[in-house]
């Protein structure tokens, strides 16, 4: 009967009833809508871009890798404020989910200046770190220059996209996943078509090869960021804590102390493991610039199946802090547990899909066929690891959600720079181990992180209503 009841209640804190699936749903549907449609999007952005050449191919491989670093960080500094806000919300406290976003505007501004002065003062520099010793001169002077284009016009979109992150967050903290889905759906579609008539020069446009590319994702940008600003403003009883958003950026002393202490951490870690991704990047580009190319490809067609488990960290973010919010402690521990049993089964299937499909798709390329396969290799590898990747991407937003931001330092920038790096740097540098086996060896060092992230999870560390000591009107500084 013990061991019955036992099952029973295993059963039931990793299956939720129709109301929890609806509610997942609900949240999850959106941001995989979202998403998806962005991955095709940049799926097919990739093949223009591949049409014109390699070289080209890999120069805004390069590019993206470092704005990669930018787009984190903006999401990193945010998030410290997403955590409070989320629970605000939870807690129906329109005045704190404002606060919250002042300080969001006052992050995103800080951040703009940091990323306008690094890219402004080095690119070159940055971009050559990944041009392999082997390179001949004139393949690497033609890359360095094609990624020169490319970042000159990109950086036009930064604004833009730090503005629309912070309204967007904002919006599904408060439990509106939509309007961000449908800004973006259009954006994207808008990055579409401007790609297609800008990179081939169609219908009158002049060829612009990968600037053309650039101009249209910041066109995208400042779309996007139109649409939510308009309809957020315009739908001000509905957003309440828009109101009055703007009238001073006072925010209340204690909160925003709380905020940048819990807070920093996150953006510490969002920069450092994105800046880890690109030294591993960095490491792997040893191999030569086919290598980079190859691991572009294998990245964008594998982030269409990433989706699910990427936006279920959301839905932990969005429901377990609502439930610590509202002070509803055993729905965030069964919420946890329910969302990661669903987030890991649900990216065996989307195994099983990349194993089917990674033969064919890298076939779309107008590349070298050594460079489709070394890309199919990759995407072998990623299709193992996928449900690891799910579980450890929930575990991460489990402890984000309780504000325990120093042990997510720990567990994800600090293992990726005290283990991930220094494997890889090892690897690349004082091996001649081929590509394909390096990048398998680096990727299973997930296995470790996944058995640290189910300790802490079982523990319960993160288990802390975090606004109980900060309710929204305190005195401001």
């Amino acid at each position: 009967m013990t061991q019955e009841h036992s099952r029973e209640r295993l059963r039931e804190r990793l299956i939720g009833d129709r109301a929890f699936y609806a509610e997942v749903v609900a949240i999850v549907v959106p941001i995989i809508i979202q998403n998806t449609v962005s991955n095709v999007v940049s799926l097919l952005d990739n093949v223009m871009v591949g049409r014109v050449g390699t070289l080209q191919m890999s120069a805004v491989a390069i590019v993206n890798q470092l704005l990669f670093v930018f787009n984190l960080c903006i999401f990193g500094g945010l998030a410290g404020a997403g955590i409070f806000a989320t629970q605000y919300a939870g807690a129906k406290d329109d005045e704190g989910v404002r606060s919250c976003f002042r300080v969001k505007c006052m992050i995103a501004a800080a951040m703009l200046v940091c990323a306008f002065g690094v890219f402004l003062s080095m690119p070159q520099k940055l971009i050559s770190v990944y041009l392999a010793e082997g390179t001949s001169e004139a393949d690497a002077a033609l890359t360095l220059s094609f990624g020169m284009d490319y970042l000159n016009v990109m950086l036009w979109g930064l604004l833009p996209f730090a503005v629309s992150q912070v309204y967007a967050s904002t919006l599904r903290e408060v439990g509106e996943t939509r309007l961000p889905m449908l800004a973006s759906v259009i954006a994207i579609l808008v990055n579409l078509v401007f790609n297609y008539l800008l990179i081939f020069g169609k219908f009158g446009f002049p060829e612009m090869g990968v600037t053309g590319a650039a101009i249209a994702t910041a066109l995208s940008r400042y779309v996007e960021t139109a649409i939510i600003m308009i309809y957020t403003h315009a739908k001000s009883a509905r957003f309440a804590f828009i109101r009055g958003a703007y009238r001073s950026m006072r925010v209340p002393g204690a909160l925003m102390g709380d905020i940048m202490r819990r807070g920093m951490p996150l953006l510490i870690n969002e920069f450092l493991w994105s800046s880890g991704m690109a030294m591993l990047m960095q490491c792997y580009s040893m191999r030569g610039l086919d290598v980079v190319a190859a691991a572009n490809i294998a990245s964008t067609i594998s982030n269409l199946f990433k989706v699910v488990f990427l936006s279920m960290g959301n839905a932990v973010a969005i429901m377990v802090g609502q439930a610590l919010g509202a002070g509803e402690i055993r729905r965030a521990k069964d919420t946890v547990w329910r969302l990661i049993a669903l987030a890991v089964s649900s990216n065996v299937v989307m195994s099983a899909l990349v194993v089917a499909l990674a033969p064919a798709i890298p076939h779309i390329y107008n590349t070298e066929p050594h460079v489709r396969q070394i890309a199919t290799q990759m995407l072998y590898v990623v299709a193992a690891m996928m449900p690891l990747y799910a579980f450890c991407h929930c575990c991460y937003f489990t402890l984000r959600s309780g504000g325990r931001t120093i042990i997510t330092f720990l567990f994800d920038s600090v293992y990726t720079w005290g283990v991930c790096v220094p494997v890889a740097y090892v690897l690349a540098y004082k091996t001649a181990l081929p590509i394909v086996p390096l990048y398998l060896a680096v990727q299973s060092l997930e296995l470790i992180k996944g058995i640290i992230g189910f300790i802490l999870v079982r523990k319960g560390i993160w288990v802390r209503n975090i606004i109980a000591a900060n309710p929204g009107g305190e005195t401001a500084c």
